[in-house]
């Protein structure tokens, strides 16, 4: 059962106060927080078993590979990846993004062709810039609507050929927008090019299926999944892994190593230069069985409820604009409600509810290009999780007004 009075005592955070304030955390969409079931998880491994992985034949050395590989394979089983070595532990979404860009510079020729989406996170942008200026291959962008939609039949005309690679967010971590990438991946499928989903905003809210989606590469980072930072996921099916060059070079990556040559060793680990983040590795499958343990199912209705209400009750203030899809889209939104008061600079709002005890994000999210769209700096953003009330809600609608009366 969904019960949110006990699922916020499973997070010690949100008993704390600022400025004097009940928190209302309200920052989802930037990280997450921990519940104490994965804050006990990298407690113990410090405590108990901390010791380098995969090379040691002392008891805590095992202890903390068995660790660390079950916990790939709980990732694995999330997300529906055919094979365990499919999943490739990184520091998170913009180092996957960059590990797979990395592979295709030796891939592309110059003239070929890459597909952005204008949704996109910077770490989805930035990357296939600098693969561009390297390749000589030429990038493309889906255009969006005023409604913050992706116009598919522009997609259709930028498709050809020469497409050889199309990256896409799930979910804008701007907006809020879900984009269609069932048609996405089909459609590049249809002209032979591999697709990247950026799931880093979406995985907290929904459980994708990599095989049902038939995606290529899809990218997550833990700490927008109630885990810690620093630690991420990159699957790739398995013959797009073996094609793409290691990104890294050092312990752990090799077969064999002389100077005149070395040979790499299998997946997953040509993908793992180095000592990884062990104890951020364990702590992340701990946090996938906490969310599954509440089930996406009651997160995606309950987190529906919660956008629903916000949308509404801040659409009666009188002079607020939320981008993004309407409320009569919200089918096509998950759970960012990012908003203006006209003639109010956002981080003058986001200051005034600081103060009042209640944490969103203000600016251009690392999303420019959005903000370019719609001709302002940038917008206040209160993205939701599942521990969040409408009570806390209320309490941003409440500082939202407070605001407008203070600076209008």
């Amino acid at each position: 059962m969904f019960n949110i009075e006990t699922i916020r005592k499973d997070f010690p955070i949100l008993s704390r106060k600022v400025h004097g304030k009940p928190l209302v955390y309200l920052d989802n969409g930037a990280t997450s927080q921990t519940p104490t079931q994965v804050i006990d998880v990298i407690v113990d491994y410090y405590t108990n078993y901390n010791a380098n992985i995969h090379r040691g034949v002392h008891t805590l050395s095992q202890e903390a590979t068995d660790k660390y590989e079950e916990a790939r394979h709980k990732i694995q089983a999330h997300f529906n990846a055919k094979h365990a070595h499919e999943i490739i532990m990184t520091s998170g979404t913009t180092e996957s993004i960059n590990l797979v860009a990395h592979g295709f510079a030796s891939l592309l020729k110059k003239n070929d062709e890459i597909i952005v989406s204008a949704l996109e996170h910077h770490s989805n942008i930035v990357p296939w810039q600098m693969l561009c200026e390297k390749t000589g291959a030429i990038l493309k962008v889906i255009p969006m609507n005023d409604s913050g939609e992706l116009v598919m039949t522009e997609y259709d005309k930028l498709l050809s050929e020469k497409t050889k690679l199309v990256f896409v967010n799930h979910i804008s971590n701007a907006i809020g927008t879900i984009n269609p990438i069932e048609k996405i991946i089909k459609k590049a499928h249809a002209v032979g090019a591999a697709v990247l989903i950026d799931g880093a905003q979406a995985c907290p809210h929904i459980k994708p299926d990599v095989q049902a989606l038939d995606v290529d590469f899809y990218v997550v980072s833990a700490h927008k999944m109630c885990g810690p930072t620093g630690v991420g996921m990159l699957y790739g099916k398995e013959a797009w892994l073996n094609k793409l060059p290691p990104y890294q070079g050092g312990g752990e990556m090799i077969a064999d190593v002389t100077f005149e040559k070395t040979t790499y060793a299998d997946l997953p680990h040509k993908f793992e230069a180095g000592t990884p983040n062990i104890c951020g590795g364990i702590a992340f499958g701990a946090a996938i069985d906490y969310l599954n343990a509440i089930g996406f199912d009651n997160i995606e209705t309950y987190e529906h409820g919660l956008l629903e209400y916000a949308t509404k009750k801040l659409l009666e203030i009188e002079g607020l604009r939320i981008y993004g899809p309407e409320l009569s889209a919200l089918k096509n939104k998950t759970s960012v409600i990012s908003f203006n008061v006209e003639g109010i600079h956002p981080y003058d709002v986001g200051t005034i509810l600081d103060k009042l005890g209640v944490a969103v994000r203000t600016g251009h999210h690392c999303a420019q290009p959005i903000m370019a769209y719609f001709k302002i700096p940038g917008t206040v953003r209160a993205s939701f999780a599942f521990y969040n009330t409408k009570e806390e809600v209320d309490t941003l609608v409440a500082g939202v007004k407070k605001a407008k009366m203070m600076l209008s």
